[in-house]
C-alpha cells in the first residue's frame, strides 16, 4: 500500500523528538501544529524579556534599597527561566493532545505567571521604582 503523500511516510519512518510526544496518535493538521509552535515562541520571548529585565535590574544602579532591587532581579530571572520550562511542557503536552484527539490541556501556569508579574509590579511599585 503506497501513501498519496511519500513526505509522510518517510516522516513516519524517522524517529522524532521527543518520543513521548509523537509515538502515538495520528499526524494532526500542521496548521494547528505551527500555532502551538507560535505560542511556544511566544512563551520564550516573553521568558528572554524576564531573564533580560531581571539582568538590566541588576546591573543599573537605582534609587532604591539594593536588597530590594536585587530581590526583584531574582524574581524575575527565575520567572524567565520557569517561564521558559513550561513553555516547552505546554507545548509538549499540547501537540501530544493534538495527535491524540484528546482536550488540550488546562492553562493553569497562566494564572499563577500573571500573579506572579503582579507581585513584582506591586513590589517595584511600592519601593518608589
Amino acid at each position: 500500500m503506497t501513501s498519496q503523500h511519500p513526505e509522510v511516510s518517510t516522516l513516519r519512518e524517522h524517529r522524532r523528538w521527543p518520543g513521548w510526544v509523537y509515538a502515538e496518535g495520528t499526524e494532526p493538521d500542521y496548521r494547528f501544529s505551527f500555532a502551538n509552535e507560535r505560542t511556544f515562541l511566544a512563551w520564550i520571548r516573553t521568558a528572554l524579556a524576564l531573564l533580560a529585565a531581571g539582568v538590566a535590574l541588576d546591573v543599573v544602579d537605582l534609587s532604591i534599597p539594593t536588597s530590594a532591587q536585587r530581590a526583584v532581579a531574582v524574581l524575575l530571572v527565575a520567572l524567565g527561566l520557569v517561564s521558559a520550562v513550561v513553555a516547552w511542557v505546554r507545548w509538549a503536552l499540547a501537540e501530544r493532545a493534538m495527535r491524540r484527539s484528546a482536550p488540550l490541556p488546562a492553562f493553569g501556569f497562566g494564572a499563577v505567571f500573571t500573579l506572579a508579574m503582579v507581585v513584582t509590579a506591586v513590589v517595584l511599585v511600592a519601593v518608589g521604582l
